[in-house]
């Protein structure tokens, strides 16, 4: 059996080296190239000796040739695929691009919350969205990905599955979300994510300015009236994990039999989405190290409340990154993600 070439730029950091892991032991990919500023040089079971199956490769800069035919996965900062993903796509390569970069559809909003200016704009006519549950079809014959963030998809995927239910809601709706550090932050070593500065604390940071906030209200709404959305991300003291506690109003009563038709179709045909029959059975603990959203809820008069719980690095970033490869190139969808 021919393997799919595949390259990670930026596989040093904390997404690469899981994405890294997920592909070693994917029987349809070969991991042919890894980058890394940081570690150029150095073999990767050198840097990653707790993974098991890695192929005989040194990371190399990332501005070092990618190997013909090799697809390519950007695990970079936005900066950085600004600049790579338009030359690997000039390339005739296939791109995810796992950063910020190419999500909105909005230049006034991404400059507003990504904090510099988009130069490759005109390129967003190219790009799917990778949430697999939404646009699964266009995922099959994409060749530019941008993969969505992990905060995003913690609230996206509730919201978007209520289907028509969407138009009756009244914003705005709120998410506040906790995540650990590997989902906050983490990938650098500013000190406010150093472990001595999260043990025995929590804290919400970046409160309505968040990058994340408005790629929720575009896709949380794909093909309904967008909707205002106010998001409070917070830090626990913890490595993975996000776990989202979304409130919803609507003008009148909803009955739960109505929400709970809706998600339970989704978990029924949906391969990594799980349904709960309380909020509150939906833990952390329950999708760490799996590519599996879970979520459950409740109503009260005309409020809805919906607890989502995800792996950041898991379905929030690498193992949603390889289940939109396995679309892009003709794999099962579940492959190398049912037996993490």
């Amino acid at each position: 059996m021919k393997q799919t070439k595949i390259a990670i730029i930026g596989a040093g950091g904390l997404t690469g080296k899981e994405l890294t892991k997920l592909i070693a032991h994917h029987p349809g990919f070969e991991l042919v190239h890894v980058t890394s500023n940081q570690v150029d040089g150095k073999h990767i079971r050198e840097v990653f000796p707790d993974l098991s199956h890695l192929p005989d490769l040194k990371f190399q800069k990332h501005d070092a040739p990618v190997p013909k035919e090799a697809g390519v996965v950007l695990a970079t900062p936005n900066e950085v695929s600004l600049e790579k993903a338009p030359q690997f796509l000039k390339e005739g390569r296939k791109v995810i691009d796992l950063s910020g970069t190419f999500r909105l559809h909005n230049q006034t909003k991404f400059e507003k919350a990504y904090q510099f200016s988009h130069t490759e704009f005109g390129m967003m006519d190219q790009v799917v969205f990778g949430l697999p549950e939404l646009f699964r079809e266009k995922l099959k014959n994409a060749n530019f990905v941008s993969n969505p963030g992990c905060y995003a998809t913690s609230a996206i995927l509730p919201i978007a599955l209520l289907g028509d239910l969407r138009k009756e809601i009244q914003g705005p709706v709120i998410v506040d979300a906790k995540s650990g550090v590997s989902g906050a932050g983490g990938r650098t070593e500013e000190i406010k994510f150093a472990y001595t500065n999260v043990y025995e604390n929590f804290r919400a940071y970046k409160i309505l300015t968040h990058q994340h906030e408005p790629e929720m209200e575009e896709y949380g709404f794909v093909g309904t009236e967008e909707k205002e959305i106010h998001f409070t991300p917070h830090l626990l003291p913890i490595y993975r994990g996000i776990l989202a506690t979304i409130y919803i109003s609507f003008p009148k009563g909803i009955h739960t039999k109505q929400v709970e038709e809706k998600f339970q179709a989704a978990a029924a045909k949906e391969p990594f989405v799980r349904l709960y029959q309380s909020p509150e059975e939906v833990e952390i603990r329950k999708v760490q190290n799996t590519n599996f959203l879970d979520l459950g809820f409740r109503i009260k008069g005309n409020t809805l409340v919906i607890v989502s719980a995800l792996d950041n690095l898991v379905k929030g970033a690498a193992g949603q990154a390889l289940q939109n490869l396995n679309l892009m190139y003709g794999y099962p969808e579940t492959e190398g993600l049912v037996t993490l």
